[in-house]
């Protein structure tokens, strides 16, 4: 919905303030509402105002009525049921914050004094969001200002707080806070900085609650205090704060390991053997490998030698498929045309799910709106001074943008979020082909589809896994990281986020990717390319007497300038150093996949609205042709509306 001035971009009823603190309450302390997300001018403002909804308040109880209309419970008895609020966070404010006059939206909206409790309150105000505890009727959040005051309590009676904490992350960085799964830390963005790292990055700005895509909305873009400030914050979100302690002051240093690591003490390394990359496989080579009906042999050689030289440029059309678990490795030619028919068809299915939605349909789908929105900026934007996807109208933009509108409809719970088209382009670049770079894409998104969930649990139990291998192999860079102020290794956040796709030139992240996508020598040597960037880099870092900015300023200048080779070459030195350590500590082996954990990790909360389940790397192979979709040919697709949560917890 648009008008003079502003733009409705999300829009919710069924949202009610509870005005009344009593355990007890009676239906007409509840005032029915509409929250809405409005740009207007250059600000984005949540506004929430009363409309008249019949009937609805009369079908809620809170407790259970005598015969006679009297309350059956007594002052001193448990409410039967839970209105949802706790005595820190009140039902409605003492402080009420000024409300700001906003213009009406809807005819439906109500004149009554019940329009008093209307309020319309700037996103770059909000200081926090509290989400209610699990379990409850139905889910409420209560938003603090930078002033103090906390707005009335927002309670969805028909779902929809995940929807809006979608909404409200493509304008603002939330952070789950360690110590509070249920609250987050609102970090703004001026609009300056939000064009700035769209320009430069093609990141993050996306649908989903996550730091994922705050952090690459603004970190490494083109102002340095930008990127300093986004580390700083995202390093508090990392960290605990002690009981009580406000998350704007700098963290407490914790004597506690870091949950899932065991404390490293000195670990003696021996010396780091020498290692020599091999040439690429040649279209000659990978033909000695196929044997009768069509059927690779010997494959854990053929992987080896992708892992230890990579492949010729004309091989990766063919061995990306494998490699991304389209193909199988073991399935026969004639096995392999079945199956991309049968995954050519599955494509086309889901494409027409969301080509078929008709303009009208997707004016009500703020969801399907959202992703295709986000996605044409993205594209518009993604690899353009490659040739292959140069100048206005490229075919190859368009089909950038089908196939992640498809995934949407192949990934319902993740959708799509800002970042994913870095790792489609080079898919799309190599295999030409929309149906099976669709299915190579789907298989990549297998590996790293952790990396973009809301909780960031993935990201962070990686960050905490480098900074555990670092520890082992260098603990005075890792002493010198934590003197100023970067021993949480946050500046490395966007490396694993799209597997170091802003490093290296286009062409060094198609060798990188290959050789990680062997899942050889172990699940996680993305962590351990991470570490040889370090190590490269440690004398200089050391050396100059670099403070925290400084290190952030330096990191992000390499970009482009680091050769793929020789960190493949030290990263896979580093991983041989460490294996023949004797006495390497068991977590540490668990990283690099030498052993199985032998005991479950102590489950962490939730820490966003939709906790989907992260997942590891997993180990060699990467995948299997079974467990990764795949096709052949070329289209068009997007997402469809929301299912309607009746509870949010």
């Amino acid at each position: 919905m648009e008008g003079a001035g502003y733009r409705v971009v999300f829009e919710k009823g069924g949202v009610y303030l509870h005005t009344s603190a009593k355990k007890h309450q009676d239906p007409d302390s509840l005032i029915a509402g509409v929250i809405r997300v409005v740009e207007k001018d250059n600000d984005v403002l949540l506004h929430w105002a009363p409309v008249e909804e019949a009937g609805d308040s009369t079908q809620i109880l809170f407790s259970k009525k005598d015969a006679s209309g009297g309350d059956s419970c007594t002052s001193e008895e448990e409410p039967t049921f839970d209105p949802g609020y706790e005595p820190d966070w009140a039902v409605i404010s003492t402080v009420r914050p000024r409300p700001r006059h906003a213009e009406p939206m809807r005819g439906a909206e109500s004149s009554s004094p019940r329009d008093a409790w209307a309020f319309s309150v700037s996103l770059g105000e909000l200081k926090s969001i509290r989400r209610s505890k699990p379990g409850l009727s139905w889910a409420y959040l209560v938003l603090v200002t930078q002033a103090g005051g906390s707005l009335p309590a927002l309670h969805f009676h028909r779902g929809g707080t995940r929807a809006l904490l979608r909404v409200l992350s493509r304008y603002l960085l939330l952070a789950s806070s360690p110590q509070d799964s249920r609250l987050y830390l609102v970090f703004p963005h001026d609009s300056s900085a939000l064009s700035n790292s769209f320009h430069h990055l093609q990141l993050f700005d996306q649908d989903s609650s996550n730091v994922v895509s705050r952090f690459l909305q603004d970190p490494y873009s083109t102002t340095f205090s930008s990127f300093s400030r986004v580390t700083n914050f995202f390093r508090g979100a990392l960290q605990p704060h002690p009981e009580g302690a406000s998350p704007d002051l700098p963290p407490v240093p914790d004597d506690e390991p870091e949950p899932g690591f065991e404390v490293i003490s000195c670990v003696e390394l021996g010396p780091r053997p020498a290692v020599e990359r091999a040439p690429p496989i040649t279209e000659e080579e990978w033909a000695h490998h196929m044997g009768p009906e069509g059927r690779l042999q010997q494959v854990p050689e053929l992987r080896a030698r992708i892992f230890s030289g990579g492949l010729s440029p004309g091989l990766r059309r063919e061995a990306w498929k494998f490699l991304l678990g389209y193909l199988s490795w073991e399935g026969s030619a004639e096995e392999h045309k079945a199956h991309v028919r049968k995954k050519t068809d599955e494509y086309f299915r889901m494409k027409l799910q969301w080509k078929s939605v008709s303009p009208e349909q997707e004016r009500r789908n703020s969801l399907l709106h959202g992703y295709r929105s986000l996605i044409e900026r993205d594209v518009s934007r993604t690899d353009r001074s490659n040739k292959f996807y140069e100048g206005p109208d490229n075919p190859g933009l368009g089909l950038l943008n089908d196939i992640l509108l498809t995934y949407c409809m192949y990934h319902f719970d993740l959708g799509y979020v800002q970042g994913m088209s870095d790792l489609l382009s080079p898919i799309l670049y190599v295999i030409q082909n929309e149906v099976d770079a669709f299915w190579c894409f789907c298989g990549f998104m297998e590996l790293v589809h952790g990396n973009f969930e809301e909780s960031q649990e993935t990201m962070k139990r990686q960050l905490g896994q480098l900074l555990l291998l670092l520890r082992v192999l260098d603990p005075p860079l890792c002493d010198f990281l934590d003197s100023q102020d970067s021993g949480s290794l946050c500046f490395c956040f966007r490396w694993l986020l799209i597997w170091f796709k802003r490093e290296f030139p286009f062409l060094d992240v198609l060798r990188l990717w290959e050789v990680l996508w062997t899942g050889l020598p172990g699940p996680n040597l993305h962590l351990l390319v991470a570490c040889a960037i370090l190590d490269m880099e440690r004398d200089t870092l050391m050396l100059s007497g670099f403070g925290s900015n400084e290190i952030l300023k330096h990191i992000n200048e390499l970009t482009m300038k680091l050769s793929v080779e020789d960190v493949l070459t030290r990263a896979e030195a580093l991983y041989r150093q460490l294996t023949a350590c004797t006495e390497l500590p068991h977590n540490v082996q668990e990283v690099l996949g030498l052993v199985l954990p032998t005991e479950p990790r102590s489950p962490s909360p939730p820490a966003s609205p939709l906790p989907l389940s992260p997942t590891r790397v997993p180990p060699a192979p990467p995948l299997s042709a079974d467990t990764a979709p795949q096709p052949d040919s070329s289209l068009e697709i997007l997402p469809e509306e929301e299912e309607e949560e009746g509870t949010d917890s």
